[in-house]
């Protein structure tokens, strides 16, 4: 072995005796700079552009620094289970690094600290966690895009007008996130919100519980959406039911079929994050702890409200279309 390796062993060994903090800076001083950086997005699944758009700034950033990154994940954003298991087989391969999406707020904390235990530098994107177990986090603020969804609906809402808000996955921190920012804002008008509909990340159900309560409620005034297919299926119903105009409906995110609505009148505004800068980001963070540099503890990404009269502006067409 290596003059190098002896040394990292021999200081493991000291500080696995001593315990806590030095354990984990020693195992890392042991495992840092070696194998793949792996990539845990929420889903795999080719139906959301979001994460596919994450993953191309992760492989960019990675054939920038000269660095392999390995994307593996479940196949749907609920199956936090899945999630788990992967992260949990992970561990023991000692990866340079790992860049996590948290599937749940809570349920995703012990494996985390698994992770952090092994030495094995952590990054969450997107996604925070309800324990500070990671190294940083890089992402949208998910409370201040909640507000700016809300500032677009009370920008043309009738006095008192009645508002629901279509979520994604119970439990996720950018799912609550997101709410706190729509409830908070909300509450300081006339407005009355219904209680959360959830689509579990699926349009077709955002759709089936948007067409429900559109026929339930005709007076309805106001949607938001708070996720990509949440505000696509949201839009689909809208459209469909001859609502588009009379009911606002404000999304996030900016995949094709959401950019068609825009365009066509059923959604009145996007609130568009950077995910490409999301990925890159999260990997270079990566390199930098695993290469023993300081990084911030929390890196900003933001997030723009774009609607019909902006999005053709060249900066706004760069947020919209990052690849075309």
């Amino acid at each position: 072995m290596k003059r190098s390796g002896w040394i990292a062993l021999v200081l493991c060994a000291l500080a696995l005796a001593a315990g806590g903090e030095l354990a984990h800076w020693a195992s890392r001083a042991l495992f840092a700079r070696s194998g793949p950086i792996l990539f845990v997005p929420k889903s795999v699944g080719p139906e959301m552009e979001f994460w596919q758009v994450v993953g191309q700034g992760v492989d960019a950033a990675a054939k920038e620094l000269g660095v392999e990154a390995r994307t593996e994940g479940a196949a749907s954003e609920t199956d936090v289970d899945g999630q788990i298991r992967l992260v949990e087989r992970a561990i023991p391969q000692k990866p340079r690094a790992i860049v996590l999406a948290a599937a749940d707020y809570e349920r995703l904390v012990p494996v985390a600290e698994r992770i952090r235990k092994a030495g094995i530098p952590l990054v969450l994107v997107d996604s925070g966690l309800k324990a500070d177990v990671a190294d940083s986090f890089v992402g949208t603020d998910n409370e201040a895009a909640g507000r700016q969804v809300a500032e677009a609906l009370l920008a043309d809402l009738p006095p008192a007008g009645t508002v629901a808000i279509v979520s994604f996955v119970k439990g996720s921190s950018t799912a609550m996130e997101r709410e706190n920012g729509v409830r908070s804002r909300l509450g300081a008008s006339d407005v009355r919100v219904l209680g959360t509909l959830y689509s579990d990340g699926s349009p077709d159900k955002a759709y089936a519980l948007t067409k429900e309560l559109l026929q339930r409620m005709p007076d309805l005034a106001g949607i938001a959406g708070l996720n990509e297919p949440s505000t696509v299926g949201a839009a689909r119903a809208v459209q469909e039911l001859g609502a588009a105009g009379r009911v606002r409906l404000i999304g996030f995110d900016s995949s094709t079929e959401e950019i068609r609505y825009l365009e066509e009148g059923a959604i009145q505004a996007i609130v568009v994050q950077k995910p490409f800068n999301m990925g890159y980001l999260a990997i270079r963070t990566a390199v930098d702890i695993s290469n023993g540099r300081p990084v911030e503890k929390r890196i900003r990404t933001g997030s723009v409200v774009i609607d019909k009269r902006t999005m053709y502006s060249k900066e706004n067409q760069k947020l919209l279309f990052p690849f075309r």
